[in-house]
């Protein structure tokens, strides 16, 4: 009788193998930076439009990529009702406030909801970084949508990102699910440049801050 080992054969072994990814650079662009949180509504679009102001304010080349495909926010915020030009293959990010922007927003209605599944996502997201003209950017600032879905994995595994700054604001309901935002990008490997601590306080007519939303939470999970 023939000594056979049993196991996987090498076509099996092949196809249970962990997936490599290469990670590209986005033509045109220096450093790409992601503005992200695993919860919504902490003011990450804010944030990505207040810091590409900044850079633009300090003489830099900046581009702005909205890539929340199911909430883009980019059209409201930069008062944008036009659509990019293309040229058939390529889209030209449209030029507001000296920065360079693209958003779905631009290519849909407003009221138009996006129902796609994944792999619908991931192409758009492909378009927006391999198919739009950016051109001489110092910056690239991404605007990430909530959760650590298709989009934060395209970026991480496919995109040459320089880092990611989360945003958070100081309740612990949503420092739980930026908690898990940010071990998803530590095991991606994706650089995390600093934590903001968002709608930390207001400033009252009477001059005193008022932490509605509590205090000191972010600066303890830093």
């Amino acid at each position: 009788m023939d000594n056979k080992k049993v196991g996987l054969s090498d076509t099996t072994k092949a196809k249970t193998e962990p997936k490599t990814f290469r990670r590209n650079p986005i033509i045109g662009t220096k450093f790409t930076i992601a503005i992200s949180s695993a919860k919504g509504g902490v003011g990450k679009s804010t944030v990505a439009s207040n810091l590409a102001l900044a850079l633009k304010k300090m003489g830099l080349n900046v581009g702005l990529l909205d890539a929340d495909i199911y909430g883009p926010s980019l059209p409201k915020l930069f008062s944008i009702n036009e659509k990019p030009e293309s040229d058939g293959q390529n889209l030209k990010p449209i030029l507001k406030y000296g920065i360079q922007c693209m958003s779905i927003g631009f290519l849909t209605e407003e009221q138009t909801p996006m129902i796609w599944r994944g792999p619908m996502v991931i192409s758009a997201i492909k378009t927006f970084t391999q198919k739009v003209l950016w051109k001489n950017l110092d910056f690239l600032i991404v605007d990430m949508p909530p959760g650590t879905g298709d989009t934060q994995l395209t970026f991480a595994q496919e995109i040459n990102m320089d880092g990611v700054i989360i945003i958070s604001t100081p309740q612990e309901i949503a420092l739980q699910d930026v908690k898990r935002g940010i071990r998803m990008f530590d095991k991606l490997k994706v650089k995390i440049l600093g934590l903001i601590d968002n709608m930390s306080h207001f400033i009252g007519d009477d001059g005193k801050k008022y932490a509605i939303f509590g205090e000191g939470g972010v600066k303890k999970d830093c």
